[in-house]
Order: structure tokens, then C-alpha cells, then sequence
């Protein structure tokens, strides 16, 4: 085969719990839910919005871990936006035309 390596698309796939998840997302998405029942077990007689509001650790964690297409989950496309916005950029120019000097640098 000359040395040449066919890697397909989905190999850092097979690194991933379920295909999908990291253990980080697992933790994250394990801890919102379990706030959420034991809020739950805690809370007696609550009516819609005290509902909506014990439900949101679960929701608010599935959410961040739900798969994007071209990013690993929304967590990981939040954490490039804020990095992007955030962060100092500074872009050289490098074309054919420049000399690639040392003094670029």
C-alpha cells in the first residue's frame, strides 16, 4: 500500500461511551439529573412554574450534551465561541508572494 493509511471519518467515534458521549458529558448529564430527582423527592405540591423550575437541571444538562453536527455537543460549541470572542487573534498574512523570513516571526 506504499505507506498511505485510510482513516475514516468517524474513527475518534469508536473513543466515545455509547459513540456519542465523553465521561465529562456523562458526569454533567448524571449530575443534572440527579439534582432533578432529588428535587424532586424533596418538593411536595408544587404547581407549574416550581415544576418547569426542578426540571431544569436535567434539561439544561441534556441540552449542553446533545451531539451538533461539526462540534461534539453544544458544551464544546460554546466553550469555541467564547474562546473565539475572547480570545486575542492575529492573523499573518502569508501568501505566495511574501518572503518567508525569520523577521515574521
Amino acid at each position: 500500500m506504499n505507506n498511505n493509511y485510510l482513516i475514516p471519518a468517524n474513527s475518534k467515534k469508536s473513543q466515545l461511551i455509547l459513540g456519542f458521549f465523553t465521561p465529562l458529558d456523562l458526569i454533567l448529564f448524571g449530575s443534572g439529573c440527579g439534582l432533578t430527582v432529588l428535587l424532586l423527592m424533596l418538593v411536595r405540591n408544587a404547581d407549574l412554574t416550581i415544576m418547569i423550575l426542578i426540571l431544569l437541571p436535567a434539561l439544561i444538562t441534556g441540552f449542553l450534551v446533545t451531539p451538533v453536527l461539526y462540534y461534539h455537543n453544544v458544551l464544546q460549541f460554546i466553550i469555541n465561541v467564547i474562546s473565539f470572542i475572547f480570545n486575542t487573534r492575529r492573523y499573518y498574512w502569508r501568501g505566495w508572494c511574501v518572503r518567508y523570513d525569520s523577521e515574521d516571526k
